[in-house]
């Protein structure tokens, strides 16, 4: 049986459809050619309709009238001329069209002259890492077009890269990551150097994304913090790292930062933290940052390995148990903090034992703060002592449950002087100051997404809690108030966060000194009249007696007998 042939309106259905959608459009450009200054006179009038609304809403209530009879008058002065209302109708038109035209610039299309240049000598230099002799049809190749490899790119005023989305070929091992490592040291080169990139790397997609990261903030001075027990401030990172900002005050301004902040207690994951870096990168100010925000809930153990006086400041503070300098000191404050710990776990577990809750001398949080300890153990190698990186053993195993939180700051080159202990049990990390890629990681245990540069402001550097993201980190500038060189802000800031000074004897409060005022003058002891000697009292002389004393008859007491 013959197949017979479809009708000629459904085997054509589509080109016909084809072919009337193109009139259509072809209709309708040249309807808007044509009524172009129709359109523009139409716009016209709609703004100045609207600008005449808005002049009107303006208007006060009581001028209002005198507007009114302005208008009426102009307009019987129009009508009452030769021509006036023709005049008029073309002026308005000739208003309308100058005020409905297209204002807008047309925007270029492409880059111009010198970014093309650029974005050819990116393309270049990627041809070797992205390419190989197999591919039949290679994305990069000498002398091909770039704007396949490169679909959106954007750049600054001075004429840098500061967003570029790089298509590479699915063969590319970008699970490796020396691999990325080598992409993201050429594209931070050849982009400009000086300024930190973000790297956001898509394996299903086959693109990765380079952003320039904004510097961060260093003029936020040390304050008050928004923050819950148990939350401690560590600085600011971006704003697309983390989802909580908080309220920041800067001079008479208020802005909401995000920050990096590092849980401790109970359910802490990360109870204790590590931070290295070089000299001057900020260690201590890191520390004198966690010990303003320790003391507000709890007391403050310090051992300074330095011996600078950086924690002067802190000497006899309401909540600082001890600031030791001295390699005695610093072992009998880490021995009693050995003991403490002990103490609170016996506490707390013959507490759960019995059914009751933990005492309430376990519950206030105890913070070890050890600046450089490495130092100390220089010297109990060279006097035979016990090195007080040893003592750390107990509160870092099981400072945790007590209530115990250690905080140890070092250089990077010391790093392999630290105990195990210590590298074992601080999975807490911050790298400060300038340092590699491989530094980076080697402390972090991850390697950042950012690129580091040599040049950076004190306290400036990486954070990264637990198994969590790698952020950039900005310490608050908490300097040292009796240090010459802090400004006047920064350094009302700090003493306006210490606790009040106490003695340890009897706990009265004492004016602190101010360091912009010198040393305090001595005051004078009050001379008391001293107190007249009193006659001494007559010591009794035993002496034996010549006659023995006679014995009183001792009377006894007996139970008197019932009566038959």
């Amino acid at each position: 049986m013959a197949r017979r042939p479809l009708p000629r309106i459904l085997s054509n259905g589509g080109a016909q459809l084809a072919r009337s959608r193109e009139l259509a459009r072809t209709a309708a450009d040249s309807a808007t050619d044509v009524l172009h200054p129709l359109i523009t006179i139409t716009r016209g009038l709609r703004r100045l309709a609207a600008a005449g609304r808005r002049r009107w809403i303006e208007t006060p209530k009581e001028k209002r009238s005198a507007l009114l009879f302005l208008v009426a008058s102009v307009m019987l002065v129009v009508a009452l001329l030769p021509y006036g209302p023709l005049l008029a109708a073309v002026t308005l038109m000739a208003a309308a069209a100058w005020k409905g035209r297209e204002r807008t610039p047309t925007a270029s299309d492409g880059p111009d002259e010198s970014q093309t240049e650029r974005l050819k000598a990116l393309y270049e230099a990627l041809v070797p890492y992205f390419s190989t002799a197999e591919d039949p049809e290679p994305l990069y190749a000498h002398g091909s077009a770039w704007d396949k490899a490169f679909p959106t790119y954007a750049f600054d005023s001075g004429g840098r890269i500061s967003h570029l989305v790089v298509r590479y070929p699915a063969y590319f091992t970008d699970g490796e990551a020396e691999a990325r490592a080598r992409i993201e040291h050429l594209l931070a080169a050849k982009s400009g150097r000086g300024r930190e990139y973000h790297f956001t790397w898509d394996e299903e997609g086959n693109q990765l994304t380079v952003s320039v990261l904004l510097p961060l903030p260093v003029d936020i001075a040390a304050q008050r913090f928004v923050t819950t027990p148990g939350e401690t401030v560590l600085g600011f990172t971006d704003p697309t790292q983390v989802r909580r900002t908080l309220p920041l005050t800067h001079g008479e301004q208020q802005r909401d930062v995000p920050p990096v902040v590092w849980r401790t207690g109970l359910r802490s994951t990360e109870p204790h933290l590590l931070a290295l870096g070089q000299p001057g990168s900020g260690t201590s100010t890191l520390l004198r940052s966690i010990a303003l925000q320790a003391l507000q809930h709890g007391d403050v153990v310090i051992v300074d390995g330095g011996g600078t006086g950086e924690y002067a400041c802190l000497t006899g503070r309401d909540g600082v148990l001890a600031v030791e300098c001295g390699l005695t000191g610093a072992l009998a404050s880490l021995e009693w903090a050995a003991h403490e710990t002990e103490r609170r776990l016996i506490a707390a577990n013959r507490a759960h034992q019995a059914g009751h809750p933990p005492p309430e001398d376990t519950k206030r949080p105890v913070w070890i703060l050890l600046d450089r300890p490495t130092a100390f153990t220089h010297l109990a190698a060279a006097d035979d002592r016990k090195d007080p990186q040893s003592l750390l053993q107990v509160p870092l195993r099981h400072g945790r449950p007590a209530n115990v939180t250690v905080v140890v700051a070092d250089q990077l080159d010391s790093v392999d002087t630290l105990t195990d202990a210590v590298r074992q049990h601080t999975r807490a990390r911050v790298v400060l100051g300038p340092a590699t890629a491989a530094q980076v990681e080697s402390v972090l245990g991850a390697p950042p997404h950012t690129t580091p540069v040599d040049q950076v402001p004190p306290g400036r550097g990486y954070a990264r809690l637990g198994t969590g993201p790698v952020h950039r980190l900005q310490v608050p500038a908490t300097p040292n108030p009796y240090d010459d060189a802090t400004s006047d802000a920064h350094r009302q800031a700090v003493l306006d966060l210490l606790p009040p000074r106490t003695t340890p004897a009897d706990g009265e409060t004492v004016p602190d000194p101010d360091p912009t005022q010198g040393e305090p003058e001595p005051v004078e002891p009050e001379t008391v009249p001293e107190p007249e000697p009193a006659e001494p009292e007559p010591v009794p002389v035993l002496t034996e007696p010549t006659e023995p004393a006679e014995r009183k008859p001792v009377p006894v007491l007996t139970k008197p007998s019932k009566a038959p």
